[in-house]
């Protein structure tokens, strides 16, 4: 068993509480079901969001997963790099796991396929 990350991002179109906790909510759909991830071989999830996003922690989204709610997660701001995607939403969560780390499916969804185009043609050809 190995440690590994999973790697997903996503944008939101507006700041609001419903937006921002939809979008992480499939967004964390995606990694978990695409990954097959049991929340007891999970390590840790960080979320952190541009500085344009500020109604809500993102991380709530993860408290309405059934069986989630002992998994550590945290939040925080994202750097404000000038150029950056705005209003964009990432996450990083480390599981325990036998797969190989050229077959974790990361996920970047919305406006976030451009930050890892090269594996959004590799590994999320299906999206």
């Amino acid at each position: 068993m190995m440690f590994r990350g999973i790697r997903g991002a996503t944008t939101v179109i507006e700041d609001t509480e419903t937006e921002v906790l939809n979008k992480t909510k499939q967004l964390l759909e995606a990694i978990i079901s695409r990954n097959q991830v049991d929340p007891e071989r999970v390590v840790q999830i960080l979320i952190s969001a541009t500085q344009d996003i500020h109604s809500v922690f993102p991380a709530k989204a993860l408290r309405q997963f059934e069986g989630w709610t002992y998994v550590p997660v945290t939040c925080m701001q994202e750097l404000d790099i000038d150029g950056g995607l705005k209003q964009c939403i990432r996450v990083l969560m480390t599981v325990q796991t036998d797969t190989k780390q050229e077959d974790i499916q990361h996920v970047y969804l919305e406006e976030a396929v451009t930050l890892r185009p090269d594996l959004q043609l590799t590994k999320n050809k299906e999206l």
